[in-house]
């Protein structure tokens, strides 16, 4: 590669990381304001070029990343060092800075799309494949995002000393939670043509598989 390829593909690679800065707080809008109707858009933005998908998003996964970088980054503004960098016990040794840490951030949150998403593939009596979970994945990479922010956000008050701030973090906790229900259990209802109680079932039987998941993971990384 010559000089001036190099400078054109650094031109793209600025260009695209700077659009994140207006497109990501424009696709986490469209999440909160409708999230059915910006579940369905990711599933069909993959229906079309690779070049013309997504022209007026972030991609789900990539809003994902930037979703828990944002949230990561507000907890060291009130945090000199993560309570999980600092500890040295368990599986907790191993995460010694902060980018493994997001990466922990990742594997905890990624989980959630990737059990919805499976489940409505098996539920839809569609062969299980990397093609069938492509979609429905980049579905619940948008519906988690703003769910990701809120508990992320919640869990860095609910340590603070200040009584107040505990109490807005377990207060945005439970709303993400409530919201991220009724999100998923409107997603089950028409995606599978199914009973709101069904998909309510649905959204409680992954919800539950991927918090044990995440619960189980989490404490190999505080347990001495």
């Amino acid at each position: 590669m010559n000089f001036v390829q190099w400078l054109n593909s650094l031109d793209k690679l600025l260009y695209e990381l700077m659009s994140w800065l207006v497109f990501f707080p424009v696709t986490l809008w469209r999440i909160v304001r409708a999230p059915l109707t910006t579940m369905s858009y990711a599933e069909d933005q993959l229906k079309l070029p690779p070049d013309r998908q997504f022209r007026g998003t972030v991609n789900p996964p990539i809003t994902l990343v930037l979703t828990l970088v944002l949230s990561q980054a507000i907890d060291l503004s009130l945090h000199d060092v993560n309570p999980i960098v600092a500890s040295k016990q368990g599986l907790a040794g191993l995460v010694n800075d902060n980018t493994t840490l997001l990466s922990l951030r990742l594997i905890l949150f990624g989980i959630f799309p990737l059990a919805l998403a499976t489940h409505k593939v098996r539920r839809s009596g569609v062969p299980l494949d990397r093609d069938s979970l492509q979609a429905p994945f980049y579905a619940q990479c948008f519906a988690i995002a703003p769910f990701a922010l809120a508990i992320s956000i919640g869990l860095t008050l609910a340590v603070q000393p200040n009584l107040v701030l505990r109490g807005v973090g377990v207060a945005a906790m439970c709303l993400a939670a409530l919201y991220y229900g009724i999100v998923e259990t409107r997603w089950f209802h028409r995606e599978l043509k199914q009973s709101y109680l069904r998909a309510f079932l649905d959204t409680m039987i992954c919800t539950v598989e991927s918090v044990l998941f995440a619960l189980g993971f989490a404490m190999l990384f505080t347990l001495s």
